[in-house]
Order: structure tokens, then C-alpha cells, then sequence
């Protein structure tokens, strides 16, 4: 782990996109027969971190019709088809790991629909992202499962998003599905979703000015990314130790 850590530290920027580009070139198409799936298993597993997911989904749910966990695999995407899950949204994107296609695959086997809706985990959460937040949650099938990686920081954040803009629950509600029992850190890069919500329940919610309209009139993603400062040795757990994304 120090040798991949310190490799981390010195490959250019433009050599990790090119690298990440080709995972994503080789994984971002249908699985070809049992030694591609043997590969994609391997890792699914190794690579990205799946052998702890088996052990531990870190699957809870939000409400009565939506879950979150970290990324599913094929027999867990079985599971919730016998829970009745009709829709799975990907919010990692992890086109760059064998998960992605054994995910499509299942999804596909069970008669699942999957949809993708990425987002951040540290950075001012996207405008467009947010803006489309209401149509996502009223137009997929429910029964819903959300995932990120480890279900601990995206996942929070867009259940967080589902109880604000769906449910209409207050920010101090939403703000519950960002908390250390799902793994999440708030002194790390993660914290700025924290502080995001914070940020609209000062700006928004206290003035009774609703998410939409603060997003489209009042957010500043710059000024958010200015103010938060993560505390460095939550950042090194989470980015460093854990590996998050």
C-alpha cells in the first residue's frame, strides 16, 4: 500500500486521465464470456475494493420506497430484485472497474432498470446536477436502490437531496443521511456536502426560500469551495487509508 501511495504522489495529473481512460476503454462494454467475467470479478474484488463490500454492503434504507449501499454486486443486485427494487442508480459512474458491466448485466437479468446520475463527493456539488434532482427522483420506478463505492459519502448526499426535494423534509432530517454510522467524514473533502446543506439551510431554508430557487438564484459552488476547509488527517484517512473515490 506505501508504494501505491507514493506512486499517487508522483504520476502527472495527465498520466492518471490517460490511464483512467483506458480502464474505462476496457471495462465500458458487455462482458464477452466466462474468462472476461472471471476478469471482471477479479477486479471487481481487488481492484475495487468489492472483496469488503461482500462482507459488509453498508445498505440501509432512506425511506419506505428507497435504499442506499455502496456498490452492488451481482448477487446482491439479485437480492433486491427479490425485495422488489425496480431501479438502481449508479452514482459513481465506475466505468473504470469490472463492476460496472457485471452491474449492467444483472440489472439487465433481473428485469432492474439502471440509471446513472453522478455526482461528487468533494467538491460544491454541481448546479445542473441539482437542478435535475426532482425530475430523477419523480420519474424513476420505485422500489429504488441509490450506490456510490462505499455508500458512505455520495450515496448520503444524494439520500439527503431525496428527503429535502421528494419528501420535503427539513434540512436538519436530510442532513442525518451525512453521519459517521455510514462511514462518512465531515473534517475530510467530504465534509464540503456537509457544508452545502449548512449552507442552503442559512440561505434558503431559514429566509423560506425553497431548494430549487436557491439553487438556480442564490448557490455560489465557488464561494462554497473557498470557505470549507477539510481538516488534513481526516483527508488522509479518507482519501489515502480507505482509498475513498
Amino acid at each position: 500500500m506505501l508504494k501505491n501511495l507514493l506512486t499517487s504522489f508522483r504520476t502527472p495529473p495527465e498520466e492518471r486521465y490517460r490511464r483512467r481512460m483506458a480502464r474505462i476503454a476496457r471495462w465500458d462494454r458487455p462482458i464477452g464470456g466466462r474468462l472476461d467475467r472471471a476478469t471482471a470479478w477479479a477486479n471487481m474484488l481487488l481492484a475495487d475494493h468489492g472483496i469488503f463490500r461482500l462482507a459488509y454492503l453498508n445498505r440501509h434504507r432512506v425511506g419506505s420506497r428507497l435504499w442506499r449501499s455502496a456498490q452492488p454486486a451481482p448477487g446482491d443486485i439479485a437480492q433486491l430484485a427479490r425485495l422488489g427494487v425496480r431501479t438502481v442508480v449508479n452514482l459513481r459512474g465506475g466505468r473504470e472497474y469490472g463492476s460496472w458491466p457485471l452491474e449492467r448485466e444483472a440489472c439487465e437479468r433481473h428485469g432492474i432498470t439502471l440509471v446513472d446520475y453522478v455526482v461528487r463527493s468533494r467538491g460544491a456539488p454541481d448546479r445542473e446536477a441539482l437542478l435535475a434532482a426532482p425530475a430523477l427522483f419523480e420519474t424513476i420506478a420505485y422500489p429504488a436502490l441509490i450506490h456510490c463505492k462505499s455508500g458512505a459519502d455520495r450515496a448520503g448526499f444524494v439520500a439527503a437531496l431525496y428527503l429535502l426535494v421528494h419528501e420535503k423534509r427539513p434540512v436538519s432530517e436530510a442532513l442525518a443521511q451525512l453521519h459517521p454510522r455510514f462511514g462518512h467524514f465531515r473534517f475530510a473533502k467530504t465534509g464540503i456536502l456537509d457544508a452545502f446543506f449548512e449552507r442552503y439551510r442559512d440561505e434558503g431554508e431559514a429566509k423560506g426560500v425553497d431548494f430549487v430557487t436557491w439553487v438556480r438564484s442564490i448557490y455560489d459552488p465557488e464561494a462554497l469551495e473557498r470557505d470549507f476547509r477539510p481538516h488534513a488527517f481526516s483527508d488522509f484517512i479518507v482519501d489515502r487509508l480507505l482509498r475513498r473515490e
